[in-house]
């Protein structure tokens, strides 16, 4: 999953030196970020780019519907696309809980990712460390049987976005570390302030031994613009030289 994520963040979408793109999906991401960092349109955009790599459909899981799709890429409304998102919209803990033991009686082809948008707002009803255990070990079973599904040499992604806090108390962290034992691939989304009439943020990609630490410069514009390219390696102005761009909002 990290791969899918890079090439979202990445304008030739190229994988890795030495790599090439493949259906096998990676270890499980955890996409972590504070209120309004952009993790849904990047899911969105992940959802997107699977939904083009002619593997099978896309099942986005978040606990209300969306108001408007966001404006990622320029693949964002690409009506084929579109059509291989599934959205479903569990609006509480047990409503995810038998929508995600159901998996198997769903008639269809099996989808080649699972998105789980706002895995917060299901915890925050029982805190307790062996619930978060049990919808995460639900959300793997749930990727195991759909990659059983596709058949041999295809795997089912899962990706999986989590809102950090500003200030976490024990529970956040002890949560964080719970989390972390499950997912080996993660991206943190850090704000910063590029300037008036600006939103960006920091995107620092941990593939989970699947390749080097990555890092980018996001950047979106107040009429919804979204502007990417490679974090500097050298001190200077972030904002400066920035890449590829396509329509978005966080």
């Amino acid at each position: 999953m990290a791969e899918t994520l890079r090439r979202v963040l990445t304008r030739d979408g190229a994988a890795w030196s030495g790599e090439e793109n493949t259906p096998v999906a990676g270890p499980p991401l955890l996409l972590l970020g504070a209120p309004g960092s952009g993790k849904t349109t990047l899911l969105f955009a992940a959802a997107l780019e699977a939904a083009g790599e002619g593997q099978g459909p896309v099942l986005f899981l978040t606990r209300r519907p969306l108001q408007s799709l966001p404006r990622g890429t320029g693949t964002t409304r690409d009506p084929m696309r579109l059509q291989k998102i599934r959205f479903q919209y569990p609006p509480s803990t047990r409503e995810l809980f038998r929508l995600l033991c159901s998996a198997h009686e769903a008639p269809g082809p099996a989808p080649s990712l699972l998105l789980l948008d706002g895995l917060e707002e299901y915890l925050a009803e029982d805190p307790e460390p062996q619930e978060a255990a049990y919808l995460i070990a639900l959300l793997l079973d749930t990727a195991a049987h759909f990659s059983h599904r596709l058949g041999p040499g295809r795997d089912c992604g899962l990706m999986v976005a989590l809102q950090t806090k500003e200030e976490a108390d024990s529970g956040d962290v002890l949560l964080l570390a719970l989390l972390q034992r499950y997912f080996p691939a993660q991206c943190w989304l850090q704000p910063d302030a590029p300037g008036p009439g600006e939103h960006g943020l920091r995107a620092c990609l941990e593939p989970g031994g699947l390749g080097p630490r990555t890092e980018w410069w996001v950047t979106f514009r107040s009429d919804g613009e979204m502007m990417i390219a490679p974090w500097p390696t050298q001190a200077g102005d972030p904002s400066s030289g920035k890449g590829s761009s396509s329509g978005g909002q966080p």
